[in-house]
């Protein structure tokens, strides 16, 4: 069964950062494209940002630049460096693999 737990969110200010991990169980992480998505109050799911088994990244334009994904392979993990983070940026992130999705990490940005 495919397990993803997201932690790490919290309360930052504009322009601080915050690094979010998902730990992923259940399925060959290694070889699987992963995904950070998130949404924001009273908005539908927005895509920020893939890596592929091959360490290939993308990401939406609202992030490029300011947040960096990445994975350790040997710990299952997925990460989400963000940086220049704005009040937008607000929302619940969930790491998504195979449609499938954890329960989230909530971050505020606010001052």
């Amino acid at each position: 069964e495919v397990q993803l737990v997201e932690s790490g969110g919290g309360l930052a200010q504009p322009g601080g950062s915050l690094r979010l991990s998902c730990a992923a169980s259940g399925f060959t992480f290694r070889s699987s494209a992963m995904s950070w998505v998130r949404q924001a109050p009273g908005k539908g799911l927005e895509w920020i940002s893939t890596i592929t088994s091959a360490l290939s990244t993308s990401y939406a334009d609202s992030v490029k630049g300011r947040f960096t994904i990445s994975r350790d392979n040997a710990k299952n993990t997925l990460y989400l460096q963000m940086n220049s983070l704005k009040s937008e940026d607000t929302a619940v992130y969930y790491c998504r693999v195979n449609g499938k999705r954890g329960q989230g990490t909530q971050v505020t940005v606010s001052s």
